[in-house]
């Protein structure tokens, strides 16, 4: 079977493999009217990738959002199957094999899930709901093409807990010797993703409850206060933000202060005894100063937006080798 890390994210869809990783921005439009408007004497854009499955049709990816009805649905209930959550993995299967060719054997995949999904009252419901909908024969078409890929084996993991196994693990699966006294001791992880800051510290390969938390404050709190008439929805604002056509000065220190918010209220100074504080996250880019704040137990991994998928996806091949 072929082994996959997925990182589900409210911002990107992340997919990381043996031959690398492959992110889809997470935006996904119903394309009800199924028509184009003519580009004669305008300048042409390349469309979204068009995306037609069982739930419908649907354009996903960087762009979507100019080409039909935005879904931006970001509550827990979408890790259910939701349909543009579906459309979103077809999506984001599609590009994974287009940069390295179709999958020739079923999939094996963790799948990293936030906390509020994992911790609430109905965590198992939530899981086996995932699960459920993830295993099985997945078909569909992309831009007219058709594709078949078949999930076998599906396990969930929490997402922070994937940015540990990023730290600790080398790119074989094996204890970085350097790194493997931590996995003993305490390690904070903060995931600054799209939807949510998320905090968990894992102490002897257990989390530590009480300094674990997610709060709604991530990268969509920033654009939420650039964007406050209202005038776009999150994914065009996102589009603004990666090709820096926003002005961050002023918005940027706020959020700067409410994630610090979040860390402060949950931690206090009790980071001071972690063996080290893992930053990681498309937010990790935008806030380069928040590993900083940990007096040199802060620690950015290389490549932070993939990091969380880069981990599960080492994480099946430690249980490949156990």
């Amino acid at each position: 079977m072929i082994q996959l890390g997925v990182d589900a994210g409210n911002g990107a869809f992340k997919i990381y493999g043996e031959q690398g990783g492959q992110e889809t921005l997470s935006q996904a439009a119903w394309n009800g009217n199924q028509r184009v408007v003519s580009t004669l004497g305008l300048k042409k854009t390349k469309a979204p990738l068009h995306i037609k499955n069982s739930h419908g049709s649907f354009y996903i990816g960087a762009g979507a959002h100019d080409y039909g009805r935005p879904v931006e649905n970001l509550d827990v209930e979408r890790f259910n199957g939701s349909p543009e959550m579906v459309a979103l993995l077809h999506g984001a299967l599609t590009n994974y094999q287009k940069k390295n060719g179709i999958f020739d054997a079923p999939l094996s995949i963790v799948v990293g899930l936030p906390q509020e999904t994992l911790t609430s009252e109905n965590a198992g419901e939530n899981a086996e709901n995932v699960r459920r909908w993830l295993r099985g024969v997945h078909t569909w078409q992309a831009d007219g093409q058709k594709y078949t890929v078949s999930v076998d084996d599906v396990r969930i993991a929490s997402q922070v807990s994937g940015g540990l196994f990023d730290y600790l693990l080398d790119e074989k699966g094996t204890f970085i010797p350097a790194r493997k006294g931590a996995f003993t001791r305490e390690v904070g992880i903060i995931s600054v993703g799209f939807g949510t800051v998320e905090l968990l510290v894992v102490r002897d390969r257990a989390p530590v409850q009480r300094f674990t938390t997610g709060t709604a404050s991530g990268v969509r709190r920033l654009l939420e206060i650039l964007n406050g008439q209202r005038l776009y929805s999150l994914g065009e604002m996102d589009i603004l933000l990666r090709s820096g056509q926003l002005d961050t000065s002023e918005a940027l220190p706020i959020w700067e202060r409410e994630v610090l918010g979040v860390i402060e209220r949950q931690w206090g100074s009790a980071w001071r005894r972690f063996a080290a504080v893992l930053v990681m996250g498309g937010g990790a880019l935008l806030l380069p100063n928040l590993a900083l704040k940990f007096n040199g137990k802060g620690f950015i991994p290389d490549n932070p937006v993939q990091a969380i998928a880069r981990g599960l996806y080492k994480m099946t091949l430690l249980k490949k080798k156990d």
